[in-house]
């Protein structure tokens, strides 16, 4: 086999365990309007562009995150433990986006994922999270 140019898995490892909060309680979630732009350009959360909306809170929802990043190969993973849910919700203008941003770090974003463009009636919203491996997870590196 021949030597190949790469990250090393452990550095990536590294950097997400150091970004990630160790700390249950600090990530949030919040929702994009599908005009928005919001993307990775963002380096912190921004109301700009965020829905509203019947019992939707500026800034979204907790996110649960007692999973520790982990590595696997080449690929260090992270995901949320629980699926978002935004509960009995209105919001009728369509959204296709969701920021997760680090309340503890000055409202640092990690990322913005984007899914199909819809609204809610008087619904919950649940994000399913994927399963935390190193082909699924919400971040991977």
């Amino acid at each position: 086999m021949a030597n190949s140019t790469a990250v090393s898995v452990q550095f990536k490892l590294d950097a997400l365990t150091a970004l990630l909060p160790a700390a249950i309680g600090t990530l949030k979630a919040a929702l994009y309007l599908a005009s928005a732009t919001t993307n990775g350009s963002n380096t912190a959360y921004t109301a700009t562009g965020e829905v509203s909306g019947t019992n939707y809170t500026a800034g979204g929802v907790a996110v649960t995150a007692a999973n520790a990043p982990a590595s696997s190969g080449t690929t260090a993973y992270w995901t949320p433990s629980a699926n978002i849910v935004y509960t009995t919700v209105t919001l009728a203008t369509a959204f296709d986006a969701v920021m997760i941003y680090d309340t503890a770090r000055t409202n640092k974003a990690i990322g913005v994922w984007t899914f199909g463009s819809q609204t809610v009636n008087a619904g919950t919203l649940t994000l399913t999270m994927p399963t935390n491996n190193s082909t699924n997870a919400l971040l991977r590196a």
